[in-house]
This record gives structure tokens, C-alpha cells and sequence, in this order.
């Protein structure tokens, strides 16, 4: 009997010292654990236009003896209202899937504020189910990329952010039996995530009012058909932008260069006609690729696509404003309508749709293009 009593008091000891351990680890784990581990993904370059490979088509002594492409007949074709809403610009959102959907709503949520450069985007434990599988992360991070290269496609009015600066960051705690994630989006430590020309909420909002101003200056002026609309559009650009060649100029890559400062390369030129086309209720989009200029040269390029008539057709509004080497330096019509609302038969000749914006980025798709031009 003493045996056995001796037995039982030690199962007892031996379940007070397991409980004691169990309880320590459990306080430990809650108050004295280790912090958070943390994974951080960043976005993948988007645009990759450098100046070394900056496609420009060139055009040596142009002709000055052909006659207008554009006649009277085609400027009064379709005759309508003109179009004041701005249209919805959601194409590449419409692509992409729940989650990647969730990530893009916190920053069109968000998006007054990201003008901070340091405002936190959070998500908290939304993305529980996903990080709790093998290889979530990675899965979060991908996600995160096909976002970021949605947002940017569809808002073009972010000149002022710099993505490849916006993190997202994965924080993992595990707690005894339990595993928490916390998954915000914030700048890099003691920086922010603004572009370079733009490092103070006063500059940027200077910078969108000298933008809207531009552009209501040029929407007072479409008062004429859908076609006499985006034909306007297209000319001004033209007319009033210069090619940036040192790709040195403040905004050369989005709408504030070609709007305010009148001076950018082809992303510039493709944002702004968007820009435009959208505020005067049209759809557009951007569209990228490469494109093979008249000395065979073939590099980065973006343009666009526009919705007339129910139809899509592209338009490509930097080769419509070459660099003129030789002669009168002047655009002839030949030129500047060259890639004015063409179908795939005419582009297809030397500009190359790509349907990754980065290189292990989300596969996009575009509009229907027209086979034939406009």
C-alpha cells in the first residue's frame, strides 16, 4: 500500500512539474516570446523603359507634299454628344481575383492618404487562410504584384507614387499552439514612398492642380463628335508635347511631364491621352509592349487602345510625334496620323503586345482590338 501511495504522489509531482512547464512556456509565448517574424515583398519594376533603350521612332526629311489623311468627311463622321463623365477605369481591377482584388481595394481605399508617403495600408488578418497554406507567402506576395501592376494600369493619376518603394510586409507570430499574421503596407524604414520630383503633400497637391487645370483647358475644347473629340486629344498632345530625349525631364514618365511640364517619353504620352480620353468619359487603356521603329530597332514601348462606336482600336500617339531629322523638321499628316485609331492588321507590323508587365508578373489580357482601322 505504501508502494502504490508512493507511486500515485509521484504521478502527481510528475503532472504539477509538466503543468508548471506548460504553464511557463504558455506566459512566455504570451508576454515574453519572441517578436514577430516579418517577410517583406516588394514590387517588381513595372515599366522598364531606360535611356539607353528608349524606343523612338525617327524620320529623316519627311515629304511635305502629301495631302491631309484626315479630310472633312472623317471629321464629321458620328456625329454626337460629347461626353463629360469621366469613364471608369477598372479594366485591369476586373482581372484580377479575390485576393489580389482585396489588396487593390486598400489602396483605391487608401488612396487620398498615400499622398503622405508614409501611410500605412492594413490589412490585419485578412489573409489568414492564404498564409496559413504551404508556400502562402510567396502565394501573398504574387498576389501583391498582380495588385500593384493593376493599380497602376488603372489609376494613371498616381504620378506622385513610387511602387517599387511600397512594401508588403507579412508579420508571423506564433504563440504555443496558435499562429496570428498581420499583413499591412508601409514604405521602407526611414523613407517613404514617393516619387523623387515629388517629396511633400504640398508639392503634389500643386502639382494635380496644375495637372486639372491643363486638362480642363482642354476638355472646354471638345464639343464635337466622339471622333472630333479624341482626334483633338491626340493633336494636342502632339501639338503642344515634346519627346523627352534626355529622359532627365521632372514627370518624363507620367502625366504631369506631358501635361505640365510638356516634355516626356512614350509611357508619359500614353498616360496622358489616357488621362484625357477617361476624364472626357472615354474608355482607354494603356497598352505595352515593343516596337520596331523604321531603322529595325526593336525596345520598350507603350501606347494605347480606345473604345468608338463599340469598337477598340489603337492608337499610339508618341509615333505619331517623331523626332524630324532634316528638311523642315515638320510633321506631315502621313506621320501624325500613322498610328491614329488603327487595327491590329496595321499595328501588328511593328509593335509587339506583351502581356506581363513585370517578369514574373500577372498575365493580362486587353480589349478586342478592331482587325481593321477605324
Amino acid at each position: 500500500m505504501k508502494r502504490f501511495l508512493n507511486f500515485i504522489l509521484f504521478l502527481i509531482l510528475i503532472i504539477l512539474i509538466v503543468g508548471i512547464v506548460l504553464f511557463g512556456m504558455f506566459i512566455y509565448q504570451e508576454f515574453l516570446g519572441d517578436m514577430p517574424e516579418t517577410l517583406i515583398y516588394q514590387a517588381d519594376k513595372i515599366f522598364t523603359e531606360e535611356p539607353d533603350k528608349e524606343n523612338t521612332l525617327i524620320v529623316e526629311n519627311p515629304s511635305t507634299s502629301i495631302g491631309n489623311l484626315i479630310s472633312n468627311s472623317d471629321i464629321n463622321k458620328n456625329s454626337g454628344i460629347q461626353q463629360t463623365n469621366n469613364a471608369n477605369s477598372n479594366f485591369y481591377y476586373s482581372q484580377l481575383d479575390n485576393t489580389q482584388k482585396a489588396i487593390y481595394n486598400g489602396l483605391m481605399q487608401n488612396k487620398q492618404y498615400l499622398k503622405q508617403g508614409n501611410y500605412v495600408i492594413n490589412y490585419g488578418n485578412s489573409f489568414t487562410d492564404i498564409l496559413s497554406s504551404e508556400g502562402g507567402a510567396d502565394i501573398l506576395g504574387d498576389d501583391y504584384q498582380a495588385a500593384i501592376e493593376a493599380f497602376t494600369h488603372d489609376n494613371i493619376d498616381i504620378f506622385y507614387l513610387d511602387v517599387n518603394k511600397m512594401y508588403l510586409n507579412i508579420e508571423t507570430t506564433t504563440k504555443l499552439f496558435k499562429t496570428t499574421y498581420n499583413v499591412f503596407i508601409s514604405p521602407a524604414k526611414d523613407s517613404n514612398y514617393l516619387s523623387k520630383e515629388f517629396q511633400s503633400t504640398a508639392q503634389i497637391e500643386k502639382a494635380i492642380m496644375e495637372i486639372e487645370e491643363q486638362k480642363n483647358i482642354i476638355l472646354a475644347n471638345l464639343k464635337g463628335s466622339d471622333y472630333q473629340n479624341i482626334l483633338y486629344i491626340h493633336d494636342y498632345l502632339i501639338d503642344k508635347v515634346e519627346y523627352d530625349s534626355t529622359y532627365e525631364q521632372i514627370g518624363s514618365y507620367n502625366i504631369y511631364g506631358a501635361l505640365v511640364r510638356k516634355k516626356c517619353v512614350c509611357e508619359g504620352y500614353a498616360k496622358a491621352f489616357k488621362y484625357l480620353a477617361n476624364s472626357a468619359g472615354y474608355e482607354c487603356e494603356l497598352m505595352q509592349g515593343t516596337a520596331t521603329n523604321n531603322s529595325g530597332q526593336s525596345e520598350s514601348h507603350a501606347w494605347n487602345c480606345i473604345k468608338i462606336n463599340g469598337n477598340w482600336y489603337e492608337v499610339d500617339v508618341t509615333w505619331d510625334d517623331p523626332i524630324i531629322i532634316g528638311g523642315n523638321g515638320r510633321t506631315t499628316n502621313e506621320i501624325k496620323y500613322r498610328y491614329f485609331l488603327k487595327g491590329t492588321k496595321t499595328l501588328e507590323k511593328d509593335h509587339t503586345l506583351e502581356y506581363q508587365f513585370s517578369e514574373k508578373g500577372k498575365k493580362f489580357s486587353y480589349p478586342n482590338i478592331s482587325t481593321n482601322d477605324y
